[in-house]
């Protein structure tokens, strides 16, 4: 026997310091550690609350850890497998516990009334906090060693313990919350859960009118037009994306690397700010606009603001994303497979027809179906420029945030978005993920594509370009506009709207930084900052266990870890708000629940990078690694994370953007002492002011420039080492 105290160590800290209840976001700087930390309910920890305040429901959650640090602490390890059981019994049953005392007892009570006969009276609780969540990793930690005990990842502790806390976040802060808000759609204030309240929410002519689809005349649903718009969005973004795929992989212009870049540019723009240049550029006042007026005499209006609006901001804004899809796509094409097709008497027009064209059907179906989504994710052009066109991200939004907020309303059109984009992640999944149109075999392919047809290549270099022209007329205007003086009507230059953003003075003998803009783009950046490494090791987490391990359940679990990409973020948001404003778990108003919404909002990306990456190492590595007495960490850290560096790359960066620019799944989160950059933008913007917006967005594109710049250069790239030809060592 040999004692180990670190699990008693572990159990006084959980009984005696942790405070149970609540999430302070100043946990790190131990302002909770004051004088009357064991006394006040909201702070005691969970000894204290179990004996001066009568949580007597709290031995049940505590009883069973007791046993289990005692006895970790006295045995050097399990011994059969009877033992792992009684292990396992202990550490589920507390985790049990744990979970249901939270969702039966609440801040008004227990929420079934029979349950009064076991409590004391006024029994109550607030949300749980670190001591909650620190119990709750060390339970799952005794479910995993027993399970690894069993021979679960072939005995495997680390990965063992990894899948199970991942399934157990993900649980928490995806699958909960948004059960949680779909429930809502079946509840009414007066009659309770019904279907007949969801039946006559969601099968209504506000949602599926078949009318207009915005453009003519008739009655048209919220839900119809927003697809019809995201049709739209992934036409568009799909055919523009293959054509600069195919300028830039199938053609010898001259400045294909520049367009590359530029088609690129949008990734690191808040999508909103095309929108908001739209409206310079285009609407009621827009330079545009009055151009036409002024020399043709021809009355625009405000036809910027509805469908057409709408579908430019969101081309432009996701053309970037089906480009990076179809690239690669395209440059996989095996040139064998066309020089057959030419050997074969086959025109260029036919060989693009019959060969190229079926073997990018992937790429052209995945680049469709994520502008697909992305559109009908979209809540900031939405909110600036959709005019009286109907979407169901803003129609949520004003149900949430409207005069007459109704959380039954808006849940059914939760339900409604839900219909379509978890429809096309499936499509995605399991018609596109399972076709196969493999040209690289492995063996060797030294032939050349074949070139264009002449007019495919005349199109797609016209069309690039113009979208490059347009592009660039709008990044000038946003790079001008921050120094014109009132646009639409002094275009004086100044620097007054930087100065109004980020003005810096002495106060007190003190250097301070008084702009109006320095609060929400500190937090933000800190936030982001705090998300980034924490989603990037959730993301190269799963994408280990799903390359590299075995186990029951594997495609399940995959499907839950992507489920939030198929969930559009003002869903997110919104179940956010709804599902953690009370018991069991309180958020509002912290920065933790900013940063749990970007972990997870982003995580998706980082799995597939990392399953990409850890696909192209051979298992042997591993298994080398092992042999060599490095434990499964180890090996990990010394082996795999060197050689997937890309993916580490690719998944901070994504990170780091979208936190950055993310405007749906935040704009319910923000609050006065958590302000984010992309909600203080809009909220500028809808009340007509644009300089100080566009000041703020471009040193939002600097940064994020800048951001990418130094984590290439920190995380490096893969270095591979390759025998000399020569033979020399």
């Amino acid at each position: 026997m040999n004692f180990r105290p670190q699990h008693l160590i572990l159990l006084l800290v959980v009984l005696f310091i942790m405070p149970w209840y609540e999430f302070t976001d100043g946990f790190f700087k131990f302002s909770w550690l004051s004088l009357g930390y064991f006394v006040a309910e909201e702070s005691a920890p969970l000894y204290f609350q179990m004996v001066n305040h009568d949580k007597v429901w709290l031995y049940l959650v505590a009883g069973p850890y007791v046993l289990l640090a005692v006895a970790n602490a006295f045995t050097l390890k399990l011994r059969s497998d009877y033992e792992a059981n009684i292990h396992l019994g202990l550490a589920a049953l507390g985790l049990f516990a744990l979970m249901m005392q939270g969702m039966l007892i609440n801040d008004f009570g227990p929420v079934f009334l029979a349950l009064n006969a076991f409590l004391p009276l006024d029994a109550y609780q607030i949300g749980m906090g670190y001591g909650a969540l620190l119990l709750s990793v060390i339970y799952i930690y005794y479910v995993a060693s027993a399970f690894a005990h069993k021979g679960m990842m072939k005995g495997d502790l680390f990965s063992t313990y990894a899948l199970f806390l991942i399934v157990f976040l993900v649980s928490v802060f995806v699958i909960f919350p948004v059960l949680n808000i779909l429930s809502r759609a079946f509840l009414d204030s007066d009659t309770g859960y019904s279907l007949a309240v969801f039946s006559e929410r969601i099968f209504n002519r506000n949602i599926w009118g078949l009318g207009c689809i915005g453009l003519g005349s008739g009655y048209c649903g919220v839900a119809t037009s927003t697809a019809f718009l995201a049709v739209m969005t992934g036409l568009s973004t799909t055919f523009l994306g293959l054509c600069f795929a195919l300028v830039i992989t199938r053609t010898n212009f001259k400045w294909r690397g520049r367009l590359k870049a530029l088609s690129l540019l949008p990734i690191i723009t808040p999508p909103f700010v095309v929108g908001m240049v739209l409206i310079m550029l285009l609407g009621r006042s827009g330079i545009v606009t009055k151009f036409i007026e002024s020399v043709f005499g021809v009355e625009l209006g405000g036809w910027i603001y509805g469908f057409w609006g709408l579908w430019i901001a969101q081309t432009l804004a996701y053309t970037p994303i089906a480009f990076m899809v179809l690239i690669g796509v395209v440059q996989g094409v095996g040139p064998s497979y066309e020089e057959a097709s030419t050997t074969l008497n086959a025109s260029p027009f036919r060989t693009f027809r019959f060969v190229t064209l079926p073997l990018i059907k992937p790429g052209l179906a995945n680049a469709f179906l994520l502008g697909f989504v992305e559109s009908m994710a979209d809540l900031g052009n939405a909110l600036l420029i959709g005019g009286d066109f109907p979407v169901l991200s803003a129609q949520i939004f004003y149900a949430v945030a409207g005069a007459s907020s109704s959380t039954g309303k808006a849940a059914a059109l939760v339900v409604s978005l839900l219909i379509f984009t978890i429809t096309a992640f499936l499509i995605q999944r399991y018609w596109v993920g399972r076709k196969t149109y493999a040209t690289v075999t492995g063996k060797g392919d030294g032939g050349s594509n074949q070139s264009l047809p002449k007019w495919v290549k005349n199109i797609s270099l016209s069309v690039a370009l113009l979208w490059s022209v347009f592009t660039i007329s709008i990044y000038l205007l946003i790079l001008i506009s921050g120094f014109v003086e009132t646009w639409g009507s002094d275009y004086s230059l100044t620097f007054k709207h930087y100065i109004t953003a980020f003005d810096f003075n002495i106060v007190n003998s003190h250097l301070m930084a008084t702009g109006v803009a320095w609060d929400s783009l500190i937090t933000t950046l800190w936030l982001a900052l705090l998300a980034m490494p924490l989603t990037t090791a959730l993301g190269l987490a799963t994408g280990y266990l799903l390359t590299r391990q075995q186990f029951a359940f594997k495609s399940a679990f995959e499907f839950s870890t992507m489920l939030s990409f198929a969930i559009p973020g003002i869903v997110i948001g919104f179940s956010y708000v709804v599902a953690f404003n009370q018991a069991p778990i309180d958020l509002t108003y912290t920065g933790i629940i900013i940063v749990v919404c970007f972990m997870f909002r982003n995580m998706p990306v980082g799995v597939r990078s990392s399953i990409a990456a850890l696909k192209q190492l051979d298992p042997g590595l591993d298994e080398a690694s092992f042999t060599l007495g490095a434990s499964n960490l180890r090996s990990i850290r010394t082996v795999i994370l060197p050689l997937i560096k890309p993916a580490v790359f690719s998944a901070l960066v994504y990170s780091f953007i979208r936190s950055i620019t993310s405007v749906s799944a935040v704009i319910f989160l923000v609050s006065a002492d958590y302000n984010l950059a992309s909600a203080y933008i809009i909220g500028l913007v809808e009340n007509n002011e644009f300089g100080v917006p566009i000041a703020y967005s471009t040193t939002l594109i600097f940064i994020m420039g800048i951001a990418i710049f130094g984590l290439n250069q920190l995380v490096g790239k893969r270095t591979l080492f390759k025998p000399s030809t020569n033979g020399a060592s």
